[in-house]
């Protein structure tokens, strides 16, 4: 039976939260996730069994351990949620991989989307971000604002986002102002776009502003 990186992935993050290493403060090896050519002629009737159990050995793990317990992550010390949210729009975004790839429609629930973006903003605005992507501190600069702004969504969701690259840092904000450049468009359109799955071009939005500076940040901020 293949078993390749997309299941091995939920596996690798249960031995974080079973502490299945030497060193609890370090992760497993991950070395068997960097060559992904031996997998490139996977059997579905396979892959999709193995991913439904990875999932399910993931969850579990992290229900066990609870909120409470102290895990290694990529950022430093912290609970299972932050595998149990990092996993979840992982996964989001590859089943948007799938749909694209088969010409069909993705459909999340706004509330996911919500949050998938606000983990995307979190990440890409701390400040260790520098030091693994030194390049984005080109982004800095005077009057160099964006603001996202979902088009079919309920106001008491609040899916606008600002993002603020005035500062020493990227800063942003759930918020409605005015902005050097501003995105309009469907949530998950626009959840999408900044994943990279998406280009302006054919993520169905609506520009107003400096585009210039939109497809500067896209560049720069690229996930992964």
């Amino acid at each position: 039976m293949e078993r390749g990186p997309a299941g091995a992935a939920p596996r690798w993050r249960a031995a974080v939260g079973r502490g299945d290493r030497p060193h609890p403060a370090t992760p497993p090896s991950d070395t068997h996730f960097r060559d992904l050519s031996p997998y490139a002629d996977e059997d579905p009737a396979v892959v999709g069994p193995w991913l439904v159990e990875g999932a399910a050995e993931l969850a579990g793990v992290l229900g066990d351990a609870g909120p409470a317990a102290r895990v290694w992550t990529p950022l430093g010390p912290s609970s299972p949620a932050f595998f149990a949210r990092r996993f979840a729009h992982e996964t989001l975004v590859h089943r948007a991989d799938a749909a694209l790839a088969l010409g069909v429609d993705v459909a999340v629930p706004p509330e996911v989307a919500v949050d998938a973006l606000d983990e995307w903003m979190e990440l890409g605005a701390l400040p260790q971000m520098f030091d693994f992507h030194p390049h984005r501190r080109e982004l800095l600069g005077p009057g160099r604002t964006l603001h996202l702004h979902a088009t079919d969504t309920p106001a008491e969701l609040g899916a606008e986002w600002v993002v603020d690259l005035t500062g020493d840092l990227i800063a942003w904000r759930r918020a409605h102002e005015k902005a050097a450049v501003a995105v309009r468009g469907p949530l998950t359109n626009l959840l999408l776009l900044v994943y990279g799955r998406l280009s302006v071009d054919t993520a169905g939005v609506e520009v107003l502003g400096d585009a210039k500076l939109l497809d500067f940040w896209l560049e720069r901020v690229a996930f992964g």
